[in-house]
Formats: structure tokens, C-alpha cells, sequence
């Protein structure tokens, strides 16, 4: 069962739902929501360096365990609350600082401003 914080490797639909691919993503929901529902909420990671709105770097130091295997950006914009059960495997866990960095990006995301 995945926790807040993990990444998790999981079949992502495209956002016109023809079809997906695996990607990694970070688990935002909290433990006492994982641990109640079947269901994650999670942000999008991607190896693509072009620099969008929403979005921020990642890298290896910002990992409290498991590697990254390239260069990655977290993509606030990109949400999704999906099964538990499709998650393929958890390969590593982001440091607090990250979390709190994504809560903030979402912060500025739903503004009105």
C-alpha cells in the first residue's frame, strides 16, 4: 500500500483517455486516507526538461530513500486520484521539503489571483 510521499510507478492515462503509459508519480493523499480508501491522490513526475508553469526539479538529494534514474520535474498541474491497486511498484520516497514545495505549487495553481 502506498504512503504519502512514495513514488510509484503507475499505467498514466494521456489526458484524452485513449491510452496510458508507466510513469512515476508522488502520493500527495495522506496515510490516513491510503489506509481507508483503495484510492491515491498523486502528482505527475517526468523526465522532460522543458521548463511549464506548475512544475519543478527534483533530484537525487531530494529523495529521503530509492534513486531516480534521470533528471525529473514534479508537475504540479498534473493530478490524479487513481486505484491503489494499479500501482506496479514504489520505488522511492521524497523528503518532506517536497511535499510541503508541491502543497505550495497546488497554493499557487488554485489561486485567483
Amino acid at each position: 500500500m502506498p504512503n504519502q510521499r512514495d513514488i510509484v510507478l503507475i499505467p498514466v492515462p494521456f489526458t484524452d483517455l485513449t491510452s496510458t503509459k508507466r510513469r512515476p508519480v508522488i502520493v500527495i493523499s495522506n496515510d490516513a486516507y491510503n489506509h481507508t480508501t483503495e484510492d491515491m491522490v498523486v502528482v505527475a513526475m517526468t523526465s522532460n526538461p522543458a521548463d511549464v508553469p506548475h512544475s519543478f526539479r527534483i533530484a537525487p538529494r531530494d529523495l529521503e530513500s530509492g534513486k531516480l534514474n534521470r533528471p525529473s520535474k514534479v508537475r504540479v498541474d498534473k493530478i490524479f486520484a487513481l486505484s491503489q491497486s494499479i500501482a506496479v511498484k514504489i520505488f522511492g520516497k521524497v523528503k518532506q521539503a517536497i511535499l510541503d514545495k508541491i502543497g505550495g505549487k497546488l497554493g499557487e495553481l488554485l489561486s485567483s489571483k
